[in-house]
């Protein structure tokens, strides 16, 4: 195969993967607090002995978009929603974990935990606890919990010291492997949640597009084939 065929697939393979992350991201346009992703390409140039360069365009890193997604007012006692930088903090099996889902309701032993039962933690990393039984519950914009009027715990909101380098784990869950912070400016909000901050509409388009140059790929791929199909019979009569 020649370097016009290399480049090619290469591409392909971009765009291929490119397809999966927006197909992903219209299927969680729904979801709270999920986080829309996007493919970056970018050029990889090789010298090549005795021939002019061979340049290929590769698209291997996924850029999180971290707009704020649009507020809905629900109403439950335990939903919460961040406004401005910041995540929540989540302990799980794996470690701590940042997210900006923020549906969240207290376990039989009193831990504020998320929908899949994972505890939700202060800044300083200890779980929060609500007494079982606690009436009157209010969340300060600092995310400071009081019942009838007494402070009973603060839910941590943190902003991570490279938000560029998180890693997705699942569709609302990013590990923050160079540290974070306490998120100056956030606040918490309660009886709402963040929803997702995919747009379906440009997300589609991005498919049409996306699908589009795959198909003139795979034209350029095909009409390739068939001309050196085509020099090889030559050659060989």
């Amino acid at each position: 195969m020649d370097n016009a065929g290399y480049t090619t697939l290469t591409r392909q393979s971009g765009l291929l993967r490119e397809m999966r992350i927006v197909a992903n991201n219209i299927a969680n346009a729904a979801t709270t607090g999920y986080r829309q992703e996007g493919m970056v390409f970018s050029e990889y140039v090789m010298s090549v002995d005795g021939a002019s360069s061979l340049s290929m365009g590769q698209g291997n890193v996924r850029n999180t978009s971290l707009q704020q997604g649009t507020l809905t007012q629900t109403g439950g006692t335990f939903d919460f929603a961040i406004e401005g930088d910041g995540f929540f903090l989540i302990e799980t099996p794996e470690g701590e974990r940042l997210s900006r889902s923020g549906a969240f309701s207290p376990n039989a032993q009193g831990d504020l935990v998320t929908m899949d039962g994972y505890r939700v933690l202060d800044a300083g990393g200890a779980p929060v606890f609500v007494p079982p039984g606690a009436a009157d519950i209010a969340v300060s914009s600092d995310g400071t919990i009081s019942s009838e009027g007494n402070p009973i715990g603060q839910i941590g909101v943190v902003q991570p010291l490279n938000p560029r380098e998180m890693i997705r784990e699942d569709g609302v869950m990013f590990r923050a492997d160079d540290g974070y912070e306490p998120a100056e400016g956030a606040r918490v909000l309660q009886r709402f949640v963040e929803n997702s901050n995919v747009n379906p509409i440009l997300q589609i388009t991005r498919m049409i597009e996306v699908q589009r140059a795959y198909e003139l790929g795979a034209s350029f791929l095909e009409a390739e084939d068939e001309r050196v199909r085509q020099a090889l019979r030559t050659m060989s009569q």
